[in-house]
Parts: C-alpha cells; sequence; structure tokens
C-alpha cells in the first residue's frame, strides 16, 4: 500500500530526502506476465542514505521454465547460468529482508513491483513495501524533451555520464539508477521538492497550471481554520476549510486532484488567503459564513442558506398546509427547513394522507358557506368550507395532530402512514407504496431535524470544551443555537480564564422566530455534531438542554431503514 500525501508528510523519515533510505532495485525476466509464472531471472538492489551505499543485494533466480533465446542476446544470462541458481521463493525471504521499511525505487518501477508482488502472493509472503518512488516518472518532471529525448535509463546515463552504465544485468542497472536518483534529487531542490512526500507528489502528472501555481501554497499556516481562493480581482473563487491549511492547500496542485471544476480555479487562482482559528468547529462555522456572505462560483453546496422553504400550518378558524420561505411571528406552526419545494410538498402530503386538513387555499368565514371541491365530494375533506364540521373539531381532528407532531410526538402521523404502507405493499400497490414512502420520509426527517434543531436554539447561552490532542481544550460558546465565541486554552493554562476572555469578545446575539432563528440551520446541526461527540464536555447552560419524551429522535433508526429501502429499490 502506498501511503497519501498527508500520511507521508507526517512520518518523520520522509521529511527530508537527505535522511531517507532508499533501495534501488532492478530485476531481468524472461519478459512474460508477472502473473503467468515466477518469470524472474535476476534481482540486484542496493540500499543507499544520503548519498552512501550501505549495501547490495544480487543474485540469479531459475525461473523454472527456458529462458527465450532474444532474452540471452538481451542480457547474457544463459540457460546453464540459472540452472543451479535458487528458485524465487528461496530468495524472496532475503530480499524481503534487505528491503525492510525503506523506500522501493525502480526506473519503471510498476514493472518491477508487479513481478515481485505476484511472487509474494503466490508463495503467502506479505508485501511489506509502502512508499514507491518511480525514477522514470520522476525523469519525466526534472528533465525536458530539450535534454533528453526518452527516459530511457540508458539514455538516462548517457546525457548525466553516470559512473555507471546500463548493460541489462540487475545490479549493474541498479547501480546506475542510483546515480540517477542522486542527480535527481541534486534537481528537485530548484523545484522546492525537499521531502519524500514531495517527490512522489512531483513525480505523478499534473496539469501545467497546478504546477505553475504551487507557489500559492508557500507560507500558509500548519494550523486549522478557513482557505479562501482569490482571483486577480480579489473575488473569492472557492472557501474550503481544514485541520491543516498549507497541507489541505498544497493537495490542490498534486495529480490526486481531478476534478474539472477545481482544475478551473485553479487556473483562476493568484492567491490563497487563510484564516486560522481557535479550533475545528470555529473553523467549520467561518466556512459556512463565508460561502453564505461570498457565494464563490466554485463551492456547491451551503450558498445560498436563505433559499430554505417551511411549511406552515396558518393561523385561522380552519388552518391548511402552506410552503412558505419565511418564518414570521404570526401565531402559525412551521415545519422546516426543507432544502427544497419537492421535499417541503411530499411533507405536507404525508400529512394530508392520514390528516383532515383542507387542501384548498382560499380563507374560510364563519358567516359565509363557499361551494365544496372534488376532495369533499370525495369523502377526503371534512368540507368547513361548507360548514360541516366545527372550528373546533376541525383543530381537534386535524390541527391539533399536526402541531402535536411539530412540537413533541409525530407516532400517531407516523402509525398511520405506515399502517397505509402496509396496506398497499399487502396489495402489491408497489409504486403507490414508494411514493407513500418518500412523503413518510419527507416527514419524519424535516420532524426529527426541527426538533434536534429547537432543542439548542431555545437556550440563551450554552458553553462547552473538548479535550484536544495537545492536552489543551477546545472551548465554544452558544448562544441561541448560534457559535458566538471559540477559544483554544493551551495545556497549562486555566481554561477558565480562556472562557473570561472569550466571553468579552463574544457576539451578541438575539433570538428570533423559529428553530433557526439566530443563525442557518447547516451551522447549528455542526454545533450540535461538536455538542454531540462523546468527549465533549457541558460546562455551563442557561437553561436545560433536552428533546421532547417521546419526541421524533425515537423513529432515527426508522428513518435509516426508510433511507436504505429507497437506495435499494432506486
Amino acid at each position: 500500500m502506498q501511503l497519501s500525501f498527508d500520511d507521508l508528510l507526517d512520518d518523520p523519515r520522509s521529511r527530508d530526502l537527505f535522511h531517507t533510505t532508499f533501495v534501488v532495485l532492478d530485476l531481468e525476466t524472461t519478459g512474460g506476465s508477472p502473473h503467468d509464472a515466477d518469470g524472474i531471472t535476476e534481482i540486484g538492489a542496493v540500499r543507499v542514505r544520503g548519498g552512501e551505499q550501505l549495501g547490495t543485494f544480487a543474485t540469479l533466480v531459475n525461473p523454472g521454465s527456458p529462458l527465450p533465446p532474444f532474452i540471452t542476446v538481451l542480457t547474457g544470462i544463459t540457460q546453464a547460468m540459472l540452472a543451479p541458481a535458487p528458485r524465487i521463493e528461496a530468495v524472496l525471504p532475503a530480499l524481503l529482508e534487505f528491503i525492510g521499511d525503506a523506500v522501493f525505487v525502480a526506473h519503471n518501477a510498476p514493472y518491477d513491483v508487479g513481478f515481485l508482488k505476484a511472487a509474494c502472493a503466490r508463495h503467502g509472503y506479505p508485501w511489506p513495501v509502502r512508499r514507491v518512488l518511480d525514477t522514470a516518472a520522476l525523469a519525466r518532471r526534472v528533465f525536458t524533451r530539450d535534454e533528453v529525448p526518452n527516459r530511457k535509463l540508458s539514455t538516462l546515463a548517457r546525457y548525466l555520464r553516470t559512473p555507471h552504465q546500463p548493460n541489462h544485468r540487475a545490479l549493474e542497472d541498479a547501480l546506475t539508477t542510483v546515480d540517477l536518483l542522486h542527480a535527481m534529487i541534486g534537481r528537485l531542490g530548484g523545484h522546492r521538492v525537499h521531502t519524500l512526500g514531495d517527490a512522489i507528489e512531483f513525480s505523478k502528472p499534473i496539469t501545467p497550471e497546478q504546477r505553475a501555481k504551487r507557489t500559492l501554497a508557500d507560507g500558509l499556516p500548519h494550523a486549522p481554520g478557513v482557505y479562501v481562493f482569490r482571483a486577480a480581482d480579489d473575488r473569492p473563487l472557492y472557501v474550503g476549510t481544514s485541520q491543516d491549511i498549507a497541507t489541505r492547500v498544497r493537495t490542490y496542485f498534486t495529480a490526486g486532484e481531478k476534478r474539472a471544476r477545481i482544475s478551473e480555479m485553479i487556473r483562476m487562482a493568484t492567491r490563497v488567503e487563510a484564516v486560522t482559528c481557535a479550533h475545528a468547529l470555529e473553523a467549520q462555522v467561518r466556512e459556512l459564513r463565508l460561502i453564505a456572505t461570498h457565494a464563490p462560483p466554485y463551492n456547491r453546496r451551503s450558498k445560498f442558506p436563505e433559499r430554505v422553504l417551511w411549511l406552515k400550518l396558518t393561523h385561522e378558524h380552519f388552518p391548511r398546509l402552506s410552503v412558505v420561505r419565511q418564518l414570521a411571528d404570526d401565531g402559525a406552526t412551521y415545519l422546516g427547513p426543507f432544502g427544497g419545494r419537492r421535499a417541503a410538498e411530499a411533507a405536507a402530503a404525508a400529512c394530508h394522507e392520514v390528516l383532515p386538513i383542507r387542501q384548498c387555499t382560499p380563507k374560510l368565514s364563519l358567516r359565509v358557506t363557499s361551494p365544496a371541491c372534488a376532495l369533499a365530494e370525495l369523502g377526503r375533506c371534512p368540507a368547513p368550507c361548507e360548514h360541516k364540521i366545527t372550528p373546533e373539531v376541525y383543530a381537534e381532528t386535524a390541527a391539533h395532530p399536526f402541531r402535536q407532531a411539530v412540537t413533541g410526538d409525530p407516532g400517531p402521523i407516523v402509525e398511520a402512514l405506515l399502517a397505509r404502507l402496509r396496506v398497499l405493499a399487502a396489495a402489491e400497490r408497489f409504486e403507490e407504496a414508494a411514493a407513500l414512502r418518500e412523503r413518510l420520509t419527507a416527514f419524519l426527517r424535516a420532524v426529527v431535524r426541527m426538533q434536534r434543531l429547537s432543542s439548542l436554539t431555545g437556550i440563551e447561552e450554552l458553553v462547552a470544551a473538548r479535550l484536544d490532542a495537545q492536552g489543551g481544550w477546545e472551548i465554544a460558546i452558544i448562544r441561541w443555537g448560534r457559535l458566538a465565541a471559540a477559544a483554544l486554552s493551551p495545556r497549562g493554562t486555566h481554561p477558565r480564564t480562556t472562557l473570561d476572555q472569550a466571553r468579552l469578545t463574544a457576539e451578541a446575539v438575539s433570538p428570533g422566530h423559529g428553530p433557526v432563528p439566530a443563525a442557518t440551520a447547516e451551522e447549528t446541526e455542526r454545533v450540535l455534531d461538536w455538542l454531540e461527540r462523546p468527549e465533549t464536555r457541558l460546562v455551563e447552560a442557561s437553561s436545560g438542554w433536552g428533546s421532547p419524551v417521546g419526541g421524533a429522535a425515537r423513529f432515527r433508526t426508522l428513518l435509516g431503514r426508510l433511507d436504505l429501502s429507497a437506495r435499494t429499490t432506486e
């Protein structure tokens, strides 16, 4: 397994190429595929570090099959030379011990790695190599076409006038590859490549734009926070967050970044701005706020938090459900927020399925009747328009169950929908059942989400802390569900002192209407995720934090099953 770029940077042995131990290896084979048979005929390997040769490994290997004549002509190895040689299964233990935990280097490394991995798998040895550096791939980045016409080992050796020259014998070719590796390491400094991780990433093919913009990552802090790619006119192009800003930004200029829109963004970017944060929660919240403020063109999510929808039960004698964009202090009951109209309308349809809520839009009078609609004639509406039901009975049978579901127990509505779902499934009306399942999922997800948000947004102030990896404390002050202040109390500093200082600069937050009055739903959910971690400790709260007894939270397992069922049938 090859380490990721981040892992390589974190490995002390890979920080400096000069202090990295390499095993440079070359194979001679019968010329076939590594999966056909044991086709290795010779192994040559050299162990080096800091320009010094630490040891060599060389042996012929009996492949157990006839040697093609053209291989003899090419390498000078004959069948008679291979007859007394050991088989590969006898050579592997010593070879793997020689490689150890060093970085594996070869010219056209996939070829050599393929043969050795196949041999290890065939004879029951684990493949120990975690890091591979291909000198052929690295040469494609280091040498231009004006210098060498191709990247063959012989061509590069002649151009560099290396002490060793390849002759299709394993050890001599390995020694030539060592000379090539040392020559290229000398050149890599000019490309600002100083670590093994840098070298491996540098050897991978990347676009000219990525290579030209690598300097944008220079000087960025190794700290949690937000980074902003900006265009020449200072417009924000893309906003992201990371625990290590410098390391994360650097990955945008590697072969691992293949997103077309990000490649386009990199071509336009002229600088990267970093905003360091106290800890990861503050970084996530700042990212959301920056995206919402600037709507960067290359961010896909969280750009328009104001475009949420709500399902409103109107405040009138005969309430009805309506999809609206704004919350108001008008006595109505709201369910949401919904990310799109389809989900809001599906939740409304779920309620209409089991509750006798009218679906007409006019405001009804208590004195004058109105003509009944088709739903009333079909018996699917209690016809309040014709005064066939009193406001009191309508409230008890239609409005009250909805309000109770939103603020307390949605069980009656959920059970009624499940019963209806079972009837449809038993009757093999699967398309109708699938549509009802979608409505139930939309309704249940909205209720679970709203009650979870409301549990936090009703608290004037809540203080929480979390122990970080260095022994300090991450502190968050949350007011009405909004992150008002964040701080980091270093190890050795009393957290109370840091908290008192954070309070002095904390944002003043006012309550509002609905479950997310002071922040976006996404921000409050990020805060909730941080608070609900097992390692987070609640320090202070102005009031109790809890959910309704018998509330929507108990249906989370059901919601997961509904989501899984929907994905399975798609």
